[in-house]
């Protein structure tokens, strides 16, 4: 007969079943003229995720274990966004670390649960696995680069859907969008036992001095992290170096999204209630255009 994630996907095709994926909101940023409330979720990790097929649930930060734990049990899966906070201190760690927790007891009972990691989602899974923070300074502000594919790549469950075309874009061409001054070294990853046993490495790259890992996905549970940016090419337009629009970089965006959905409807999570997850869903705020300068295009905003 058929497996149960297959039966799951089918069911989900079939009957045009809503997937409700969580994105972790986060303190707001130092000088945000915008700001409203006391945390954030960046529109565009929201579109990323709709433009795939899902709906949005934003999950707040300052909550109780137990409301997590309610979230948890009514969402298909969960999405770190990329941001800048504390990874041990604050708020967005602490409740990324009350999901992971919760994720590994559920897929350890048979509970597919995925969780997505961008850039600072990436980081952020790599402290809570290794138990400390192994990051390091590197020149990876503003660039785009291509991606050194590792040869577990093509056979990962994030890139053996992609079509080869694309592939090949991504290890010839400046595609992949990277916004970030900290990195997980392949040196400080090679060192620790923790993110050795439990993460397989897919690429890597080199800010010219120091190589570190760029995609990366659990090899028992479906966790999966990239340190670059597939959400910009799409959804965000700053004049920076870095910013990538091209055919290939919007497919890229697409194809990681649809990965992560695909994933996310393998799980059998829902709300109590259709009207319970009508008023849980992203559709109840308004998004805040904060200008062409801005990194983020959007903002959601929260109390």
């Amino acid at each position: 007969g058929l497996s149960r994630d297959i039966l799951c996907l089918f069911v989900c095709e079939l009957f045009d079943v809503s997937v409700p994926l969580g994105v972790l909101a986060q303190e707001n940023l130092p000088g945000d003229q915008f700001a409203r409330g006391s945390s954030y979720i960046a529109a565009s990790y929201v579109k990323y995720l709709e433009g795939a097929g899902a709906r949005v649930v934003p999950i707040r930060i300052n909550r109780t274990e137990e409301e997590y734990a309610n979230i948890f049990n009514s969402i298909n899966g969960l999405l770190l966004p990329g941001g800048d906070v504390d990874l041990q201190k604050s708020q967005f760690s602490r409740a990324a670390r009350i999901f992971y927790r919760l994720a590994l007891k559920a897929n350890d009972g048979g509970d597919h649960f995925p969780i997505w990691g961008t850039c600072q989602g990436f980081q952020q899974l790599s402290v809570i696995t290794a138990h400390k923070n192994l990051l390091t300074l590197t020149d990876t502000k503003a660039v785009a680069l291509p991606l050194t594919l590792t040869p577990a790549a093509l056979s990962s469950r994030v890139f053996r859907g992609f079509p080869k075309d694309l592939l090949q874009s991504l290890i010839e061409k400046n595609i992949t969008s990277n916004f970030h001054s900290w990195s997980l070294s392949v040196q400080n990853f090679s060192r620790n036992a923790k993110l050795k046993r439990f993460y397989k490495v897919l690429s890597t790259n080199s800010d010219g001095k120091k190589e570190f890992i760029s995609t990366m996905e659990a090899y028992r549970y479906p966790f999966y992290a990239v340190q670059w940016h597939p959400e910009k090419s799409s959804f965000e337009w700053i004049d920076k170096p870095g910013m990538i629009h091209s055919t290939a970089a919007v497919a890229v965006c697409f194809y990681t999204a649809s990965f992560f959905v695909s994933e996310a409807m393998k799980n059998q999570h829902h709300f109590s209630s259709a009207a319970e997850e009508e008023r849980a869903l992203i559709y109840n705020f308004s998004p805040v255009y904060r200008g062409a300068d801005a990194i983020f295009v959007q903002n959601y905003y929260f109390d």
